[in-house]
């Protein structure tokens, strides 16, 4: 059966990462689980912080470049790429439907296949106590400081400073923390 299976799939490998990703990852928060999924993470070459909660339905690709600090929360169906690299600082909620990209679509010259053009990678890093709110989409080479809050819905092109909040489509800094 798996043998079959390879003969029609180009990426072995990424398929059963994928498959087992899914399996795992659509469990419960429960303490036991979310332990097993920082292992899984761990083991495709991540480094995870202690008491990590993964929501249902979070999916990481692919492990490799992503550094997630303790006791950070990642709410249902968050999507990490990390081909660029996506570091999570300590205590930091990521919001319902988050997208965290580290990798994009290169755009080549006119006249040449956008298929053929490749990727771009540029990391992710975004601080400790950061609270990013649902829906968000932060793009590659973006640097959230420590203490940020992003506004739900915000798409993140630039970096946002600490202790700032920021909003909008792009994000811009509506007002800093206070104190």
């Amino acid at each position: 059966m798996i043998s079959r299976l390879m003969q029609y799939c180009k990426y072995p490998i990424t398929v059963l990462f994928e498959l087992l990703m899914q399996i795992l990852f659509s469990a419960p928060r429960f303490r036991f689980c979310n332990a097993a999924k920082s292992v899984f993470l761990r083991l495709a070459g991540g480094q995870i912080g202690s008491r990590v909660v993964y929501y249902p339905g979070v999916w990481v690709m692919n492990g490799r470049n992503l550094k997630i600090g303790d006791y950070v929360d990642l709410a249902k169906d968050v999507l990490i790429t990390t081909g660029g690299g996506v570091e999570i600082g300590a205590r930091t909620l990521v919001g319902y439907r988050t997208q965290i990209l580290s990798s994009n679509h290169a755009i080549p010259p006119a006249g040449q296949r956008i298929f053929d053009a490749g990727h771009s990678n540029k990391a992710v890093l975004i601080g400790e106590d950061v609270w990013i709110g649902a829906n968000c989409i932060i793009l590659p080479g973006v640097s959230i400081g420590a203490g940020a809050v992003v506004g739900a819905g915000s798409v993140v092109t630039k970096d946002i400073p600490a202790n700032c909040i920021a909003a909008g489509c792009p994000a811009k800094v509506i007002k800093e923390r206070q104190p």
